[in-house]
């Protein structure tokens, strides 16, 4: 008995030993920085306070006590103290812009939904108003820190006006920002535990306002909440009107002064060390044409190979390359491509695009570039047409397994005194197993062969895993990446709040851009979709689609 006494003893301290250890582990996964990645995506109640005919709106939906914990935990051993310290330094410089400091005046009660929305200004001289949402972790930190604000602006000197409006109690006065002169702020506490902060009691009764009705704020909007689901998840959920996408995000004025471009909706998701942004275009109409192409890329990115820094698969080139167009993909990505080719400066790089109907693929080299296409798509009697008038010569070259066609160019050269002439290579055309490659160096053609060199470009590219046929895809390495994000100007604002450059930290970058969900062009006709009488006659396989996706990676060393 007593054996059996002791047995039993030492099972139940076993069970409970591993039942401790099992809610242990579970409160340790719970509270793992690693689990930001898994954020649910849904609009906060703070939503209600947001006017769907925002500019731009922004809702953070995790703790931003938790992302510092979570940049050490994703950094290389190296660079973990560097990395929390930076998103420390990048939280509290967000929140100093509203004029609060993250340390001593929100980090004991801020809860893990954060939402800002920029209101267009009432007039033309007006300014561009700002409601700042934060969600209290009790009910009592929200109702503290109203007090302590303002009565630390009152001491200062400011005259605060009380009252309410629509059932709720409203402080207005001047409040000084941080390194600014003071400014008109407003404050509201709904519920004790949600507090809004804008700027101006104007720009918070019009929040108030819109919360009364569904039809005027987010939280109300049953399109959005679709598109929200179709997202899946992500740490933060951004939203941009027409005029907003091209005043603060950079789209191109042909696309965003559309009228019937509904806007953006965006989801920033954190992978390990990398940020993903997924998005959508939407609008009006089914614009979008998808002509099932896709598939003719992949011997294209079989057969490609060399250490480029920058790889490019575009579905219709020469339709990008048009200068009345009014599908939505070429206005938005067009004219990037045309800057590029206008940068590069090679003619025959020119003709090749603007006569290739696609898919094309182009490697940027060290030693040049490296176009893939179809073989005989572009006809090379029609490159060579093109390139006579600009004065370039053919010639075949015979070779050991198949011969080579190149188009030179006579040019002046001075040595020593002497003239001579001497013929430049232009581009140069070698095809194999149905594949036609143009580059303007010969050495680009023999590296072509070594298809593990192209292998970060091609993991870049899978990593983006992007829903249904891809119509436009971009890789870059390192020196591109920061080349592109330092001339784009939300880079630029986020560097700003950092106080430091992001730069160095980059290592990548790669995007992809498709059509949505489509429907045949008769589907949508018979649903009372229009289909846009601007876009060129579609083919037997093509499909219409209102709305534009696009997935934009970015890597971190």
């Amino acid at each position: 008995m007593k054996a059996r006494s002791f047995l039993l003893a030492v099972v139940l301290a076993v069970v409970l030993l591993l039942g401790a250890a099992a809610a242990l582990w579970w409160s340790m996964v719970q509270q793992s920085p690693l689990r930001l990645a898994e954020q649910p995506l849904e609009l906060p109640r703070a939503a209600r306070f947001v006017p769907r005919q925002s500019a731009l709106s922004l809702h953070w939906l995790v703790d931003p006590g938790r992302l510092p914990a979570y940049a050490q935990a994703v950094a290389p051993t190296r660079q973990r103290r560097s990395a929390r310290e930076g998103m420390e330094q990048l939280r509290d410089g967000a929140f100093a812009l509203a004029g609060l400091d993250y340390t001593s005046e929100l980090a004991d009660w801020l809860g893990p939904q954060v939402s800002l929305a920029l209101l267009e200004p009432a007039g033309a001289e007006g300014a561009m108003g700002w409601v700042l949402a934060l969600a209290s972790r009790d009910d009592d930190g929200a109702r503290r820190f109203l007090q302590r604000f303002w009565q630390t602006r009152s001491l200062a000197g400011t005259d605060l006006q009380i009252s309410r409006y629509r059932g709720i109690g409203v402080i207005s006065g001047r409040g000084a920002l941080l390194g600014r002169d003071p400014q008109p702020l407003a404050t509201a506490l709904i519920d004790d535990d949600l507090l809004l902060l804008a700027s101006g009691r104007g720009v918070l009764e019009q929040a108030l306002d819109g919360s009364q009705l569904d039809e005027l704020h987010q939280l109300g909007d049953q399109e959005l909440s679709r598109q929200l689901r179709q997202l899946g998840h992500g740490v933060a959920l951004l939203t941009a009107s027409p005029a907003a996408m091209e005043t603060w995000l950079g789209f191109p004025a042909a696309l965003s002064q559309r009228k019937d471009l509904e806007g953006l909706v965006a989801a920033l998701v954190p992978e390990r060390a990398d940020l993903q942004l997924e998005g959508r275009l939407r609008f009006r109409s089914s614009v979008i044409r998808r002509f099932g192409a896709a598939e003719l890329s992949a011997p294209l990115l079989r057969a490609s190979g060399g250490p480029a820094d920058a790889l490019a698969l575009l579905e219709k080139p020469a339709q990008l390359l048009k200068s009345d167009v009014s599908d939505p993909l070429d206005q938005w990505l067009g004219p990037i491509l045309r800057s590029r080719l206008e940068r590069i400066g090679s003619p025959a790089l020119e003709v090749i695009a603007e006569l290739d109907e696609g898919p094309l693929l182009w490697e940027h080299l060290n030693d040049g570039w490296l176009l893939g296409s179809r073989d005989g798509r572009p006809d090379d009697q029609a490159v060579d047409a093109q390139l006579k008038q600009k004065g370039l010569v053919r010639s075949n070259l015979p070779g050991e397994s198949a011969s080579l066609n190149v188009w030179t160019q006579l040019q002046r050269q001075r040595s020593h005194g002497k003239e001579a002439l001497e013929a430049q290579l232009a581009v140069a055309l070698e095809s194999e197993a149905g594949v036609a490659w143009w580059s303007n160096a010969l050495e680009a053609l023999h590296q072509r062969r070594d298809q593990k060199a192209l292998e970060p470009r091609l993991d870049q590219l899978e990593a983006l895993a992007a829903a249904g046929a891809s119509l436009q895809q971009l890789a870059l390495a390192e020196q591109g990446a920061r080349e592109q994000l330092q001339q784009w100007r939300p880079w630029t604002l986020l560097q700003a709040v950092a106080g430091r450059s992001l730069l160095p930290a980059v290592h990548g970058m790669a995007m992809a851009v498709s059509a949505g969900e489509a429907v045949s062009a008769g589907e949508a006709v018979s649903a009372g979709e229009a289909v846009s009488a601007d876009i060129p006659a579609a083919t037997d396989q093509a499909e219409a689609s209102d709305t534009l996706r696009f997935r934009a990676r970015l890597s971190f060393a």
